[in-house]
């Protein structure tokens, strides 16, 4: 059975993009978890329940999805946290006692060609009951795969029993926000291959007293438990804000440079500036989209409707724009690359004499240049 995205969700990512369609191949099959053989109603049991993954060792690693009660999402035993690309993730432990450790692994679409760069990427989200959060996250890959009689880190002498087997070893850091419960935390870098890389392991390859912590301030669980969804493979040069999903594809983020475009989710309440949910998903998408296209910068410009003082709505359009800017900042784009200006009431889209159109102006919109 699979679960993919509705038709609906896809056409809301395209009016929230407001692009043309260029599609792009992602060598992850079954890149979000949707498609499974069974309904989860184990722990442990991600090996025996998703489709085209597996684990290299003898760790537990789990799988959710909101066909299940037991396994369900958005809550399980680890927390509360929803699927934000279809109804299924993964779950596993990055940190553990006694350097307990679970992975995830997956077959490529095809072996990766040597000198070529890629970008590897994935979404996380720390378990509510962990009492503690990695800085990094590993990423293996290997020309043959990879099953190891092991419950605990995977670690180098491990790996090399395998006899003619080849690796790719990266650790990928994750800005502030690798202690974040609440929402999905994109993970990401570009690697050159080898030309060996034909499978893909996720996980913490470092014992304990070499892996670089940080303390949350949960005291239920012990350990760093971590949610994982969405994961890319895909060549640079095709590199863009979307991905495959199942059996549907997303457009992709095309903007024509130096135009003015309106972030659709970016609508602030009345004298407001406090990013809410559905614009903070906006802002990842549009990080993920800079992140491919590195010689990009972005300017924010905000607005406000036209009740108040032309002083006062100034300032208030200024703190549009800069929460943008900061979460933008937070989510690990380079201040080089970003800009912000606030410009009160002075240019509205609509018109102030409604409740509506006062809603459309108080937006904040950007324009894409070249560094």
């Amino acid at each position: 059975m699979v679960y993919g995205l509705s038709v609906k969700h896809i056409v809301l990512l395209w009016c929230i993009l407001c692009v043309v369609p260029v599609l792009s191949q992602n060598l992850i099959k079954n890149p979000s978890f949707e498609s499974f053989g069974n309904c989860p109603k184990y722990l442990g049991n991600f090996n025996a329940d998703v489709t085209d993954w597996s684990i290299p060792t003898h760790g537990s690693t789990d799988y959710f999805n909101g066909c299940s009660t037991a396994m369900g999402t958005p809550e399980n035993f680890k927390g509360k946290q929803p699927a934000d690309f279809g109804v299924g993730y993964a779950g596993m432990y990055l940190y553990a006692p006694e350097d307990y450790r679970e992975y995830l692994q997956t077959e490529l679409s095809e072996t990766l060609m040597k000198g070529k760069k890629y970008q590897v990427s994935f979404y996380v989200s720390l378990a509510e009951l962990s009492n503690v959060a990695v800085k990094e996250f590993g990423v293996l890959f290997s020309k043959d795969k990879m099953e190891i009689e092991t419950k605990k880190v995977l670690s180098k002498k491990l790996r090399y029993q395998q006899k003619g087997n080849n690796y790719n070893y990266m650790e990928i850091g994750y800005t502030n926000f690798y202690s974040d419960t609440q929402d999905w935390i994109l993970v990401n870098t570009v690697f050159e291959a080898k030309g060996i890389e034909k499978y893909m392991t996720i996980g913490n390859f470092k014992k304990n007293t070499r892996t670089r912590l940080f303390k949350t301030k949960k005291r239920l669980g012990k350990g760093a438990y971590y949610y994982i969804d969405m994961v890319l493979v895909q060549t640079v040069d095709t590199l863009n804000v979307s991905s495959i999903n199942g059996d549907y594809k997303k457009p992709t983020a095309n903007f024509e440079l130096d135009k003015t475009y309106l972030f659709k989710k970016v609508l602030f309440e009345f004298n407001k500036f406090q990013l809410l949910e559905p614009a903070k998903k906006e802002m990842r998408r549009m990080y993920s989209y800079l992140n491919s296209n590195m010689s990009l910068k972005i300017a924010i410009n905000g607005h406000t409707d036209a009740l108040g003082s032309n002083a006062y709505n100034q300032n208030l359009s200024q703190k549009r724009a800069k929460v943008v800017a900061d979460y933008l900042l937070e989510l690990g784009l380079h201040k080089s690359r970003i800009s912000w200006q606030g410009y009160g009431g002075r240019t509205p889209v609509s018109s102030n004499d409604t409740k509506k159109g006062r809603q459309e102006n108080r937006r904040v919109e950007f324009v894409v240049t070249k560094s």
